[in-house]
């Protein structure tokens, strides 16, 4: 169970072969567009094998949930979203920015996006954290319209964590069809301008497919963690680590990138062990397939190996972390020291743990208040500068054929 790796067989298993279900993810987005609600009722039926009358989740119901969840629960659940809150607060740019430029000022302005639908995955277990993750810095934003669509039936936890974090509206369905729902629109569930959040294979494509209807985050698939780790790393904690990750499913990845071969190996050990422990050991015993170590010959390597696998989650446990900190490029979100679990960041820190997968962190950035917002340039001339900049507009302008544009110039400049 526990091996040795390549960085290029852990890239590769990353690498899903998202063209096999794009006919099936198209046939339902064709459906959704032709049929709205009706599709969605049939799919949800067909899918998750649940019939229902409407989509929407009334307040009656919300009300109820809250009345399943024991006060200790709640408690932290606000104490979760009071720390993502104040996290995602501070990521807030200001609205407008201007800077003097000679007498002329120059600048940006950001703004919310208008809505945002919100995808929150179902299925083996019930994920609140990950409502609090994608509503909370929406809000944080200023998103006027935050709706949400989650597979039924509804865990209690989800439903209170949506509500708590201020979405506007909840929808029952899950899948491919909720994602065509907010990216096309129909009768009950409103069309969004953007879709964010964590989802199978499915839910990936139809957001991918649907980019020119409603924009995505990015693409999200198994979870994974790299633990980059020298001599001075407890094994315990290591191995403590890579077992939290792979018991999100059985398609999660686990890599140590060590120079210290001694350690890959108490790791191992302890892994064998505490993996026929476990409640959910099949599904440990199943990640742990495609996981393992990469033994490098010392920490500038391994800090290349990181690089280059760009990991979702990213656990630095070395005698200096912070001198590594500078090197490391890729990463979704990084775990500094030995006192850092990753169980943390996807709860209580405060930071997002909706964080591009296979590779995409490479490219992308883990989900933040920024991915709800959009940047416009502000300029804001005087005469002098107006003049300062004609004769070189004027000439660009003429050379790509575009003689209006230099008209616009001369006209200001007219006596």
């Amino acid at each position: 169970m526990w091996q040795a790796l390549s960085v290029e067989s852990w890239k590769a298993r990353g690498r899903s072969d998202l063209s096999k279900v794009v006919p099936t993810v198209s046939d339902i987005i064709e459906q959704v567009r032709k049929e709205g609600d009706q599709a969605v009722l049939r799919l949800t039926a067909k899918f998750d094998k649940v019939e229902l009358s409407e989509l929407k989740v009334g307040r009656k119901e919300i009300d109820e949930a809250y009345s399943k969840i024991d006060q200790e629960l709640l408690d932290a659940l606000r104490f979760a979203r009071s720390r993502i809150e104040s996290y995602h607060r501070r990521q807030r740019p200001d609205d407008i920015t201007l800077f003097r430029d000679g007498n002329s000022s120059l600048g940006w302005k950001y703004s919310p996006l208008a809505s945002v639908g919100i995808y929150i995955p179902g299925g083996k277990a019930s994920y609140p954290s990950t409502a609090l993750m994608c509503a909370v810095p929406a809000k944080v934003a200023g998103v006027r319209s935050v709706i949400a669509c989650t597979p039924p039936p509804v865990h209690p936890l989800t439903l209170v964590a949506l509500d708590m974090s201020g979405v506007d509206v909840i929808f029952k369905c899950g899948g491919a069809q909720a994602i065509a729902a907010m990216g096309l629109g129909t009768r009950t569930v409103p069309k969004v301008l953007k879709i964010v959040g964590p989802g199978n294979l499915y839910v990936t494509v139809a957001k991918m497919l649907l980019r020119q209807e409603a924009e995505m985050d990015f693409p999200a698939g198994p979870s994974e963690i790299a633990v980059l780790a020298d001599h001075t790393a407890k094994p315990e904690n290591v191995a403590a680590d890579i077992l939290a990750q792979a018991e999100h499913g059985p398609d999660s990845a686990c890599a140590l990138v060590t120079d210290d071969a001694e350690l890959a190996e108490k790791v191992g050990k302890i892994i064998e062990e505490e993996a026929s422990k476990g409640e959910r050991q099949d599904l440990i015993r199943s990640s742990l397939k495609s996981s393992g170590y990469i033994l490098v010959k010392d920490m500038t390597e391994g800090v290349a190996a990181i690089n280059l696998l760009a990991p979702e989650h990213l656990s630095v446990q070395t005698a200096d972390p912070l001198s590594i900190l500078p090197s490391i490029e890729t990463a979704g979100a990084i775990f500094l020291g030995d006192h850092s679990p990753v169980a943390c960041g996807d709860y209580t820190t405060g930071t997002d743990h909706v964080l591009p997968t296979a590779g995409n962190a490479a490219v992308h950035s883990g989900l933040d208040v920024l991915h709800f917002m959009k940047r416009s340039s502000v300029q804001m001339l005087d005469l002098a500068t107006l003049q300062e900049l004609a004769p070189a507009t004027i000439k660009l302008a003429e050379t790509e054929g575009l003689r209006a544009h230099a008209d616009s110039v001369r006209a200001r400049l007219k006596k």
